[in-house]
């Protein structure tokens, strides 16, 4: 399995403009950790993610020195720090270079990847422009549907895998946080997060009218928008067959 195979499309992302409330508003609205940041040419120029709003002015969680080894640090590495706490724009809390794969990427890269830059997170890249994001989240989900000895997925499943996601991109009501596909031999499984439950009806019958699925598994799970409360998708044990 390539990164094309997992990756989470339709991405989401920001400008260097973007405020930092903005931001994080944005993250929490669509139930994402990371953000990719292009230019108004669609470069890629960036990537914010939670992690850069951990230590912030307005929560009082800038780090506290001693002014021993404050001097030691330098202005420098202080100023830097400074910038990221209090920056209001994107641009200035942002990680620079960011690091990318491209669509065929192997999972064993993608591991070894995320292990070497301690990242949670990367940014896949087709012809200059950012085409999907692979999380430690879509790894799972693809390792859940691994077996030993099972074959690997034919042109079939990755035909169905697209056609699932660019059907699902032409709907009014695709809202789903964090929508993810994986295809094993026509077996479609779901995965994401949904605040009306009308949502999931309307996924399996989207996904039911695709050529070649042969058996939907339901994993999206639930959430109240307004309390809260979550129904895990092992809780209502969705399966549906063609």
């Amino acid at each position: 399995m390539n990164a094309k195979d997992i990756m989470t499309r339709n991405v989401i992302s920001v400008s260097p403009a973007t405020t930092v409330e903005a931001a994080a508003e944005t993250m929490l609205r669509n139930r994402v950790s990371g953000l990719p940041v292009v230019d108004g040419s669609g470069n890629l120029v960036g990537i914010v993610t939670e992690s850069d709003f951990l230590r912030r002015a307005e929560t009082k969680t800038e780090r506290k020195r001693g002014s021993f080894l404050e001097f030691f640090l330098g202005a420098g590495r202080l100023a830097d720090e400074y910038v990221r706490t209090h920056g209001r724009k994107v641009a200035e809390v942002m990680t620079k270079d960011p690091v990318t794969i491209s669509e065929e990427v192997g999972l064993d890269e993608i591991v070894s990847l995320m292990e070497k830059h301690q990242i949670r997170r990367l940014l896949v890249m087709k012809d200059g422009c950012v085409t999907g994001i692979v999380s430690r989240s879509n790894l799972l989900h693809a390792l859940a549907n691994l077996v030993v000895d099972s074959p690997r997925p034919s042109v079939g499943d990755f035909t169905i895998r697209d056609r699932i996601l660019q059907d699902y991109s032409r709907q009014n009501w695709g809202t789903i946080a964090g929508l993810d596909v994986i295809v094993r031999d026509g077996v479609v499984d779901i995965w994401g997060v949904i605040l009306d439950e009308r949502l999931r009806s309307a996924m399996i019958v989207l996904a039911e009218n695709v050529p070649g699925v042969k058996m939907i598994r339901d994993h999206l799970t639930w959430v109240d928008p307004i309390s809260g409360f979550t129904i895990a998708p092992d809780n209502l044990g969705n399966s549906i067959s063609n």
